[in-house]
């Protein structure tokens, strides 16, 4: 079976090439050299330049939607503003969970699950991990209550 045509086999290419370097010339192996040596120095050279590009200048780009000339009492409201809209999504986030409880422990009464012992389970979780915010809070406010003492 003939996978490609004979035209483009290099059959009789690489015969031809091993009866030419099997005849005894005394110069074969200098123009075999001199033959690879380009193309082996092309690659060389090509393998082993790197070159960096200069990184790309960032573009700042500023807030422009606030208005520069605000005076306090306008951050101010605005910030009361927006700390009301992230209290009431805090208080619509609680209660689809308290929503998906009430729904898992439907789920858990009926298929015979003690309910009940899993939610003191998980209270006490989240009550231990309020806990440990709360430390964590206290070692903040205090670290940073003492480095502002120690800079003054």
């Amino acid at each position: 079976m003939r996978i490609l045509p004979s035209r483009f086999n290099p059959t009789g290419g690489i015969a031809d090439f091993w009866n030419e370097i099997r005849r005894p010339q005394p110069y074969r192996w200098p123009i075999l050299l001199a033959s690879i040596l380009p193309a082996a120095l092309m690659i060389w050279w090509g393998v082993n330049s790197t070159r960096y590009a200069e990184p790309e200048r960032p573009q700042i780009e500023y807030i422009t939607t606030l208005d520069p000339a605000r005076s306090e009492a306008e951050i101010a409201a605005e910030n009361r503003a927006n700390q009301e809209i992230k209290d009431l999504r805090a208080a619509e986030e609680a209660r689809i969970a308290e929503e998906k409880r009430r729904i898992y422990k439907e789920i858990g009464r009926a298929s015979g699950m003690d309910v009940e012992a899993i939610e003191r389970k998980a209270e006490a979780e989240r009550a231990a991990e309020k806990a440990a915010a709360e430390k964590r809070r206290a070692e903040m406010q205090a670290k940073a209550k003492q480095a502002e003492s120690t800079g003054q």
